[in-house]
């Protein structure tokens, strides 16, 4: 179920690495929450320079929206942001300071996967997807 959208100015080293970037944030995700790598998606959209703000100014930073199972505990979640960034960076090179991620929590009864309505989320991993 998790969904990670990664949003890139053109040229960006996040683009560059795509496929190394995927694989280490489902892996990351696999391992803080006990999901299974197969439910882990995670898509690239390209924008042209000047198209990502913050505080009303233009960055150059990419960003990271991703959506999860609600119920997680806010230490969990914090593992998870963390890993994600650090693994993240590891690849790119892009500094920490210069990513912002956004985790948006969703009620597994919203998301059909696979023909089947999702189990609710729990904090202790390999619990349930």
């Amino acid at each position: 179920m998790p969904y990670y959208q990664f949003t890139v100015p053109t040229g960006g080293a996040t683009l560059a690495h795509r496929a190394e970037v995927a694989a280490a944030v489902t892996k990351v995700h696999s391992e803080v929450t006990g999901a299974p790598g197969r439910y882990v998606h995670c898509s690239f959209v390209e924008v042209p320079p000047g198209s990502i703000f913050a505080a009303g100014e233009a960055v150059t930073g990419p960003r990271m929206v991703g959506l999860i199972r609600n119920g997680r505990s806010a230490e969990l979640r914090g593992k998870l942001l963390h890993g994600l960034a650090d693994a993240w960076c590891a690849i790119t090179g892009d500094a920490k300071e210069d990513v912002a991620i956004f985790l948006h929590e969703v009620p597994g009864a919203n998301v059909l996967e696979d023909g089947v309505i999702l189990p609710e989320a729990a904090d202790e991993p390999g619990a349930i997807l």
